[in-house]
């Protein structure tokens, strides 16, 4: 792991809010009514059933879509369109395949105006981070499934993201490399101050990363005049602490854990 004066700077979380908004296509809503506040610094978790809106609810807050109605706001401010302040990381490690790893984590840096010598360098420190010393010239399709998804972490971060939006990051791997990606997802976060929203369908893996959690409820069906109504937000919870898989014989967190498995069949 690198030294202390080897890792970039700190950097400072964002306030991400929606009030009474709808998020989607136009006529097509997938989301209705969403009044969300999101902390800086705090990792939200989302879960819901298939084609409730979470990935629509990232894509938004990414500014990658509008919203059809209500607000969105970044600190207060109205977040229009994407920014390099706000990495949006997928399921798909969407590595570039003809770029080493190290170049792959340059990528943002390079973007930003760094200068060679100092992105090489700060390059190498996010790969040492996550446990990737001495592959930096390897090729993605030369190292796992589990390490390209490292990579992508350690590229998202490099760019010193106010806020980190994940859809799913760790859904293709295995159990065991799974669960190694959540405990080093929380361990490279540490001291980072960046703003978490992290979608999954593990309800597990949502209680285990989260501050707190946020249940989405299936869309409605389509009404008398066959327009469907979007998805919904039933409640976000605080997750009980603390942050140990040993904790999840806890009364509170077996109540919360059932409470979401309920907020599944909505």
């Amino acid at each position: 792991m690198s030294t202390s004066s080897e890792t970039p700077a700190a950097v400072r979380g964002t306030r991400l809010s929606l009030v009474n908004a709808s998020l989607g296509r136009p006529g097509a809503p997938a989301l209705d009514g969403v009044d969300l506040d999101v902390a800086p610094g705090e990792i939200l978790t989302v879960v819901g059933p298939s084609g409730c809106g979470k990935s629509t609810l990232l894509r938004t807050l990414a500014g990658l879509l509008p919203i059809l109605a209500g607000t969105v706001a970044q600190d207060g401010s109205p977040l229009v369109g994407p920014a390099a302040d706000r990495a949006l990381v997928f399921q798909e490690d969407s590595l570039l395949p003809w770029r080493t790893l190290r170049a792959n984590v340059e990528l943002p840096l390079a973007i930003a105006g760094t200068a060679r010598s100092e992105r090489r360098r700060q390059a190498e420190s996010w790969l040492a981070r996550v446990g990737l010393a001495g592959r930096e010239r390897q090729l993605p399709h030369r190292v796992s499934g589990g390490q390209r998804q490292r990579v992508q972490l350690a590229r998202a971060l490099a760019g010193a993201p106010r806020a980190l939006l994940m859809d799913e990051p760790f859904g293709a791997l295995d159990a065991q490399t799974r669960a190694g990606m959540q405990d080093l997802l929380v361990e490279v976060l540490h001291g980072s101050g960046a703003t978490v929203v992290f979608v999954t369908h593990d309800v597990d893996e949502a209680l285990f990363l989260g501050d707190r959690v946020a249940l989405l409820g299936a869309a409605r069906p389509a009404g008398p005049d066959g327009a469907a109504g979007g998805g919904r937000l039933l409640a976000v919870r605080e997750v009980p602490r603390p942050r140990e898989r040993s904790a999840s014989d806890d009364p509170a967190r077996l109540a919360l854990r059932r409470e979401v498995l309920t907020s599944l069949g909505s």
